[in-house]
């Protein structure tokens, strides 16, 4: 096996023996959560076996910090080992959180939240652009965008979404309602009744809908108070005429689609003219 580079840093592809307790976890490692079940199984596996592949990390102040193999690493501490084999690499910090970030992706044991959150701190960390992550990690822009928009979610969006079940493509048709209680409403709906994504993105469809109707009846009311004001102004036009000791009147008709108001004001004259208003 040759050796390994990255950059201008060298991969040490040297197998040695260290001390678990010496191992610290890498701090961009993007999975946060470990199914217990499968840390037992893999810990039941490499209690047989021992473990095949060996975890990659990097020398530290205090000991070693961990690029790849987190999983491993705490299965062995769940049977007991005091030492795990390891391939120690000549990297700088930054570079070790590029590598566990996009390890981590390309096994697709995330959580599509966490991968999320994983591309997000690759293009932020590393300074790269959505085109270079794509390339990267060999998906389409496209998607890498798609999966960016997650993070528009709430952490408690994102919560209720995992906690329920629901698959990538139900949170990508909660990212069409426009206010937090509509997709907290829209979630616990979706999980009550089970829905899958065609049924989720209808009942999407309906809130939206509702909302839209909701503004139209505001407008109109809005629209109504306005029509109020014209109509107190001219009564209270007739008000101060009279007041004023000018003896004047007025009617009010009311016809389908539209009222109709005449003020009659009496002239120098003696003739009466009438003003349509």
């Amino acid at each position: 096996m040759g050796t390994l580079f990255i950059g201008k840093e060298k991969v040490l592809n040297k197998v040695v023996q260290l001390p678990v307790e010496k191992i610290v976890p890498n701090p961009h490692q993007p999975r946060k959560n470990f199914d217990d079940a499968e840390l037992h199984m893999l810990a039941e596996s490499i209690k047989q076996n021992g473990i095949l592949q060996p975890l990659s990390v990097r020398k530290v102040d205090d000991g070693y910090e961990l690029i790849s193999g987190e999983r491993r690493l705490r299965a062995a501490k769940l049977i007991g080992l005091e030492n795990v084999p390891c391939i120690v690499v000549d990297i700088t910090e930054r570079n070790s959180a590029v590598l566990a970030i996009v390890e981590n992706i390309q096994r697709q044991d995330l959580s599509f939240f966490e991968e999320a959150i994983a591309i997000e701190k690759l293009i932020d960390f590393y300074g790269m652009t959505q085109e270079d992550a794509a390339i990267k990690l060999g998906k389409a822009q496209s998607t890498i965008a798609n999966k960016l928009r997650l993070l528009k979610l709430s952490e408690k969006e994102m919560e209720m979404i995992a906690e329920n079940g629901l698959t990538e493509r139900h949170a990508r048709a909660l990212l069409r309602l426009n206010t937090p209680e509509q997709r907290l409403y829209a979630i616990e709906r979706i999980s009550k009744g089970k829905l899958n994504v065609e049924r989720a993105e209808k009942l999407v469809d309906e809130i939206l809908s509702d909302q839209k109707e909701k503004e139209s009846i505001k407008k109109r009311s809005g629209a109504f108070k306005d029509i109020r004001l014209f109509i107190n102004t001219i009564s209270k036009a007739v008000e101060t005429m009279q007041a004023a000791g000018i003896n004047a009147e007025s009617q009010k008709i009311r016809s389908d689609g539209y009222i109709e108001y005449i003020v009659k004001i009496p002239i120098t004259s003696g003739r009466k003219e009438e003003i349509m208003v």
